[in-house]
Parts: structure tokens; sequence; C-alpha cells
């Protein structure tokens, strides 16, 4: 039987940014769209040009290689043309692979929010579209309010469906805006605006998480007939968040009653690298990833011991809906049994690394890893960290230099205006081929010191970090007091567009900072050698 196709349309970067506390920079969404372009999704929606500042310079170049790349935005206004609709031109003006219009489908807020006729908003509706189509782009609508506008008045819900697909919207996407409508529901009005006329294959679901049933919401919409899922990273959105797609994805691959009907771009290769996505990506919103997410939680797959336990060791599918290592995770009761190497195995051959499972030097790396993430270290987000322990565990990595000594000053003073000032002071001492060099450098705060000093003088190697630029910096307190472990994530690029995260961890902040520091030169130097992922080979 042929399979039918669902297409998975990450809305991270544009509605996951409503979550409360959470800003993304340009830098954060240019590192996201890569993660999620990579792993595989179909449709990534960056964000809303012309709206704010970051959105606007987000899309001055396409950001994705293989997914195609969104932008959002509104219909045009009641009254104006589409050509001189100051909103739709910044969309239009966006450099995107198809775009994303967001039109009311609720009569209610066409009178109350828009001001404007039911007629003249499906007016809006199909001019829009038809001008996106016009570009050469890929035109969606996102029916906002659609559940409850269809309750209200299903058949004006159903008009600005059919008008924006009639116009040309290859996606009509249903929105519970509000996340309260419930599955039954979900289902019958789906299907019922199939029977209408509007295929299932042109429709999508956009699910909020309000009654705790997006997925589920989701999954409905999935078994009436739609063929788009959207959704977020963990989640993530305003109020209680979005349809989480790393369930949704897990679920739609793994579980018998969609996965015999339904296939994704995400292959079983793929699947086992969800738990590292999920948790690097609350690695760069500084936040612990949630322990019982479902498939990817650290114990989503833990049992105590007792009987489950006992159980779990004589036949895992006594206590597991599905194997861990299916989507990259672990069973915490069997950490050394051949799942949890075969977990290893695959995460080095993403690297580059092949390694034997009978190799001991692969025992000898699982056991450090282990050790060093009960002390506080969190590998799934500082990918270039974890490269470099199983090179140097593995094979061999090149001692490029060493660093003797460094010191840090942090001196609070009134300059001679009479204005309080804070200066920070660093001293590294550095031996290159036997040649002890000693850099200074004071810089805004001890870590940026401490960076500018250790990249002032590299000897021969100094040219070859002239590119490197630390994008982000984010400290995380493990525990509490003043004596607490303290974590540091540092985010590196270059020019050639590479992006890698190492991490460090230490009781003192400056020492954490040095650690991910000093692992963010190594894997430069190894980069540029093209030896990353290489020196196991030897």
């Amino acid at each position: 039987m042929t399979k039918e196709r669902i297409y998975l349309f990450d809305t991270t970067l544009r509605d996951g940014q409503q979550t409360p506390g959470i800003d993304f920079s340009v830098e954060d969404k240019i590192a996201i769209a890569s993660m999620l372009d990579e792993f595989g999704m179909d449709y990534v929606e960056g964000g809303y040009p012309g709206a704010n500042p970051t959105d606007t310079e987000f899309f001055t170049k396409k950001r994705t290689q293989k997914a195609s790349f969104v932008a959002f935005g509104m219909t045009k206004r009641a009254g104006i043309s589409a050509s001189n609709d100051p909103g739709l031109t910044a969309l239009l003006a966006a450099k995107s692979d198809a775009i994303c219009l967001v039109a009311k489908s609720w009569d209610y807020h066409v009178k109350v929010a828009l001001g404007c006729s039911n007629e003249e908003n499906l007016e809006n509706i199909r001019a829009s579209v038809e001008a996106v189509v016009a570009s050469g782009r890929e035109a969606m609508v996102d029916c906002e309010h659609f559940f409850d506008g269809y309750k209200a008045n299903p058949a004006y819900a159903i008009a600005c469906a059919k008008t924006a697909l009639e116009a040309g919207a290859r996606w009509v996407v249903l929105c519970d805006t509000n996340g309260g409508t419930q599955p039954p529901e979900i289902r019958e009005i789906v299907s019922a605006v199939i029977a209408s006329g509007v295929p299932g294959a042109n429709l999508g679901i956009h699910a909020h998480n309000d009654t705790g049933q997006a997925v589920a919401n989701s999954l409905a919409a999935v078994e009436a007939g739609v063929r788009q899922v959207q959704g977020t990273l963990n989640g993530i959105g305003e109020r209680c968040g979005n349809a989480n797609l790393v369930t949704l994805i897990a679920t739609l691959a793994l579980k018998e009653t969609y996965s015999e009907r339904f296939e994704t771009t995400i292959d079983a290769d793929k699947l086992q690298e969800l738990t590292t996505l999920a948790h690097a990506f609350d690695e760069l919103l500084n936040r612990s990833p949630d322990p019982q997410a479902p498939y990817v939680g650290a114990s989503a797959f833990a049992t105590k011991a007792g009987i489950h336990a006992s159980a779990l060791l004589k036949d895992p599918r006594t206590y597991e809906h599905v194997a861990p290592e299916s989507v990259g995770n672990l069973r915490k009761v069997m950490v050394s049994d051949q799942g949890g190497k075969a977990n290893f195995i695959n995460a080095l051959k993403r690297r580059g690394i092949t390694v034997s499972k009978d190799d001991p030097r692969l025992d000898k790396l699982i056991e450090i890893v282990k050790e060093r993430e009960a002390t506080g270290y969190a590998y799934e987000g500082a990918d270039a960290s974890f490269t470099l322990l199983a090179s140097r565990i593995l094979g061999t990595v090149p001692d490029f230099f060493h660093v003797e000594s460094f010191r840090v000053m942090v001196e609070r003073r009134f300059d001679a205006n009479g204005n309080l000032k804070t200066v920070s002071e660093a001293v590294v001492k550095v031996i290159v081929d036997g040649e002890v060099m000693m850099s200074v450098a004071e810089g805004h705060g001890p870590v940026n010191a401490l960076d500018l000093a250790l990249r002032k003088d590299l000897g021969k190697f100094q040219s070859e970090i002239a590119d490197l630029e630390l994008a982000d910096y984010k400290v995380r307190i493990l525990n509490g007091g003043t004596g607490a472990i303290t974590r540091v994530l540092i985010e590196s690029t270059d020019r050639t567009g590479a992006r890698w995260w190492t991490v460090g961890v230490s009781d003192n902040i400056i020492d954490a900072s040095f650690q991910a520091l000093m692992d963010s030169i190594v894997y430069k130097l190894l980069k540029n050698r093209d030896r990353v992922g290489l020196i196991a080979a030897e």
C-alpha cells in the first residue's frame, strides 16, 4: 500500500517566539533554522518580516538549504490594493520560498478586529494570495480562529478556506488559535471542510495546547484528512504552547496506526537524532530539558529498581512502548548493555568517527561521558566538545598549544571624571612549540578579557583563528548558593558559516568559561585541517 505523505511545518521561529521569556536574536534564528533544516523539516517558518528589526534582518537572505523557508504576515488591509499595502509589500520583499498569510475566518473577528465586511475580508484573502502566487512563491493561508469561527458561522469559515484555495493557495491551514477545541470536534469539523470541497491534500492543522491536547488534536486532524502538521520544537509557544513537533514526529513514525498509512521526510536514521535535537534546542534556550518529555526526556525510559526494572532486564518490551534507541534516547536501568553502546556508536558515526562495539576505548568514552554528565556537562548542546572528547579517547588530537596559566582581575573604580567604572583585565601564558608567550587584554567583563587575551597571540596558529567569532555565551547555575556549580555554553562561528558549541563546567564561572573557550579554539584548528571526525581512524 502506498503511504500518504504528511508535511512537517515548523513555526518555532515565528509562533514559538511568542513564548514568555524567549526572545531570539538573529544569530539564534540562524542557528535554529540550520538545526531544523538539517534534521529534515519540510517547512521552516522564520518570522514576520517588516514587523521587527530582527525578523527583517533574518529575511535578507534565505536561511535554509533543503527546507522551504517561509515568511509570515497578514493579508492586505481593506480599502487598499495589494500592490499598495505596506505590510504585504514587505512580505513580498523577503527572501523566502513560501509566504504564509494569516487571515480572519471568524466573522466576529472580521467585524471587531478588522472593522470591515465579510465580503471585504474574502477579497483581502483572494487578492493577497494572488499577489503571492504572482511573485513566484508558494502561498499558504493560516485561517485564524477557524474552529471557533466554524462553530459560530460554518458557511463563512468554509468560504474563507475556499477563497484561499481558489486564489491559488497550496495550503489552507485550520488554526485552533485559542486552543480550546477538543479532538472529536477537530475530527468532525475537518471532515466537514473536506466534504465541502477543500481537499485534505491542501489542508493543514495548527493546534495550541491550552487544554493539553495540541498533539491529540493534530493527530485527530490527520486522521480526518489533513496532510500538513504545524508545530514547534518541544512545544514552545504563547500561553501553554503549540503542538510539540518532537512528539508528533516520533508518534507518526513509530506508532503503527499512523506509520502503516503515512510517511514523513524523517527516516529511521534521522529519527535517532530526535533526542539530540530536542536537548540541543533547550540548551540554546539556556533551559533544562524536561526530563519527562515524551520520547526524548531523560526519564522517558527510566525505571527504578523493582519488578519493572527486573522485567526490563528480561525483555525491554515489557515496560517500553518503543525502543529508546529509535529516538536516540537511553533506558536508564540498562546503561551498560548493547543498547547504550549502540547509541554512542550512532552518535559517533554521525560525526564521522567509526569505532567497533568491542573496542575497549568505547567503554572508556561511555564511562567518562556518564561521569561528566553527572557533574553537570551537557554534550547534547555542545557537539564540538563531545567530538573533541571522543577524538582524544578514541585516537589523538594534536597538541597545538598549551596554556600554562591564566589570571583575571576585576577592578571597580572611579575614573578621572568621577564616573564609576568596572575594568576587567586578563593575563594568559601560552606555550606554542616550546616558546612561551604572555598576552594581556582588557575586555567588557572577565570572560571577554580572557577570550581576547587567549586569542591575542597563538604564534603560528594566530592567522588560523582570525575569523573565529564567539556568537553566543550562556551561563546556567546548576545548583543553589554562591558556591554553585556553573555550566557555560559557548557558540562559535567562522567565515565559512559553520557553527559549533562547546561546554565547560566548574564551581568557578571563569574556569568553566575558559574550558569552553579552549575547546572552541582547538575545534577550529582541527576543522581547518579537515580533521574533525577523522582522528579515530588513525
